[in-house]
């Protein structure tokens, strides 16, 4: 299925997905932060109406996804094929899974970050993959066991052309998956308590 088709989009209803592993991961010093507040009455939402939450699309939003297309282009030319995939269910946990960005070869993902100029700066700095995007990454190699890599490319088309591109490259970390798994379960069991709540106390 295409990413972002109608079909894509119901294929992800009211599950965790990869690009949400930082709001499941988030916390406080006292404790839930809001963003894990946040998503989880998301995703009860999305299952008790059967309808995707709206998501509002700003600027910085919206070139990234036009951009997406020529950074994989670009990619290909420099580095590797790349095939692109729709959505792909965690192969043990339901109601999760990850839409990586694309296949590369038999055993890798590539995941694209079209981003503003000055956060481009500070990766062409420091050569790291941002934590909520490494969260990301990990999630879709948890998502697909036969992959042992991710690379990140980050990709700024106002650059000159040997600076428009960085590609790091994440290994599979099975030990920092299973903590990752751990916290998706606990935070779907949440979801579906929830879910059995509301029913029980709202039958009248």
């Amino acid at each position: 299925m295409e990413q972002r088709s109608e079909e894509w989009h119901q294929a992800r209803l009211g599950k965790v997905t990869a690009s949400n592993l930082s709001n499941v991961m988030a916390t406080t010093k006292s404790g839930e932060s809001s963003y894990r507040k946040n998503y989880r009455h998301q995703l009860i939402t999305e299952r008790l109406t059967g309808k995707r939450t709206e998501i509002y699309i700003n600027q910085a939003m919206q070139h990234g996804i036009d951009t997406e297309d020529e950074a994989r282009d670009f990619y290909v030319f420099k580095y590797a094929d790349v095939e692109e995939i729709g959505f792909v269910d965690h192969p043990t946990i339901d109601m999760a899974g990850a839409s990586p960005d694309g296949l590369v070869g038999t055993d890798g993902l590539i995941e694209i970050k079209c981003r503003q100029p000055q956060n481009h700066t500070e990766t062409l700095i420091t050569n790291k993959i941002p934590s909520n995007y490494k969260l990301q990454m990990l999630w879709q190699l948890a998502c697909m066991p036969n992959r042992k890599w991710v690379d990140y490319v980050s990709y700024c088309p106002s650059f000159p052309e040997n600076l428009k591109m960085v590609v790091i490259r994440l290994e599979r970390d099975d030990e920092q998956i299973k903590l990752l798994e751990e916290s998706v379960i606990q935070f779907l069991t949440e979801v579906e308590d929830t879910i059995k709540f509301i029913k029980e106390n709202n039958n009248g």
